[in-house]
């Protein structure tokens, strides 16, 4: 059995668009009439160029070899061009082909990934979810007025949701990292205040900044929400240097999450030798796939860290994220996109099975599910704008 052809399909993710403007998705065909999915998590450019990087890797280190030859075919992609360096271009397209490739070889020997990994460690996979502004609000005030955020948290919390995440604390910027301006202190304050009030203890509360803040600033905004326990504090500051991140998560009680923007499993072990974040976050769609979140989840296991995988995109990640979840020891939870509907659901095959916070893991062959081509067919990306995208330097300085 050989690989011997590549799709790309860059799709439109329709409003209200959770999850980011489109979606990348990959499907590696055989001779033998195989065929595996795989995501590509966020590559920043336009959808052309993503379709022409995926045919360009393929056509150079995996068209003609064997879907089970994984870790090898994996060394070569990441050796591409003598460069063996973290890269989140090429780390997200390993990362597609490596799904399907687990997919294929899952279908051939009929067992579901997880059985592959070393079977489930557990049967229910608890995960959480942003707040999302409801079709009634007025645009994304759920993320600024700390009562609406509260009555939505509470709404969460009645479906079944057992964890929420928010980021209150401004605008994302190319410029920085910053201080907190006393605006956005006092403003992420009331916000962690009003929605522990609202839920108590039957959820956690996330606190995401996105990487904005310096390390003393960030240590500013920790000692304010401290009091309110929540469950982690993610990225409180540049994803590029995790010993800046080190001096945070030394000064607070929080526990510092981090990994979403980090690929291969080199960044996510600088993250633990520096003492930078004891809950790693990969999307295991930029991170390197299936092969290396389990690598990842071994490497946090020795440090005494949880993993937290990470989706802000599509659900093919997201059925990745959940079979290494289903087999690793150290998992903390992970992320969905509200209760796993809408077109989240639309474009699998086979969608999500979420009741009150958990996941079931699937079960059948492959990955479990596939993309719906149909559907996938129906809605190309056609704009200009990426996937997700900062403000370059705003005038509301400091906001």
């Amino acid at each position: 059995m050989k690989f011997t052809e590549v799709e790309t399909f860059v799709v439109a993710n329709p409003p209200p668009s959770y999850g980011g403007r489109y979606f990348v998705f990959v499907k590696l065909s055989t001779d033998t009439g195989a065929t595996g999915w795989g995501e590509v998590y966020s590559p920043p450019m336009r959808a052309e160029t993503i379709t022409a990087l995926v045919a360009d890797v393929f056509e150079r280190r995996v068209a003609g070899t064997d879907p089970f030859r994984i870790e090898e075919r994996t060394r070569q992609l990441y050796s591409l061009g003598f460069t063996q360096r973290p890269d989140t271009i090429i780390g997200g397209i390993i990362s597609g082909f490596d799904m399907a490739s687990w997919d294929i070889v899952g279908k051939e020997t009929n067992r579901n990934v997880v059985d592959l990994l070393g079977g489930l460690v557990r049967d229910q996979i608890r995960t959480y979810t942003y707040l999302y502004p409801a079709p009634e609000d007025e645009g994304d005030a759920v993320y600024t007025d700390a009562d609406l955020a509260a009555a939505r948290a509470v709404e969460y919390v009645e479906l079944g949701h057992t964890a929420v995440k928010f980021d209150p604390a401004g605008v994302y910027r190319a410029v920085g990292p910053r201080q907190p301006s006393l605006n956005e202190l006092e403003r992420s304050e009331a916000m962690v205040r009003a929605v522990r009030a609202a839920v108590g203890p039957t959820a956690d509360i996330c606190f995401g900044t996105h990487g904005q803040f310096t390390p003393s600033g960030a240590v500013r905004l920790a000692r304010r929400l401290e009091e309110y326990s929540p469950l982690w504090f993610e990225e409180p500051t540049p994803p590029d240097i995790p010993e800046a991140m080190a001096e945070v998560a030394r000064q607070t009680s929080i526990p510092v999450a981090a990994g979403e923007r980090l690929t291969s499993i080199f960044e996510f072990q600088r993250l633990l030798s520096t003492g930078a974040a004891s809950i790693l976050q990969p999307n295991l769609a930029r991170a390197g796939g299936i092969t290396a979140g389990k690598k990842i989840a071994a490497v946090a296991e020795t440090f005494g860290a949880q993993l937290a995988p990470h989706l802000y995109c599509g659900p093919l990640a997201g059925a990745a994220n959940l079979a290494v979840a289903a087999t690793i020891p150290n998992l903390l939870i992970m992320e969905g996109i509200g209760e796993w509907g809408g077109f989240h659901a639309d474009i699998l095959t086979r969608p999500f099975d979420w009741s009150q916070g958990y996941l079931t893991p699937f079960r059948e062959p492959g990955l479990g599910t596939a993309i719906n081509e149909e559907v996938a067919r129906a809605n190309p990306w056609t704009g200009d704008r990426l996937h997700l995208e900062v403000a370059l330097n705003t005038d509301d300085w400091p906001g």
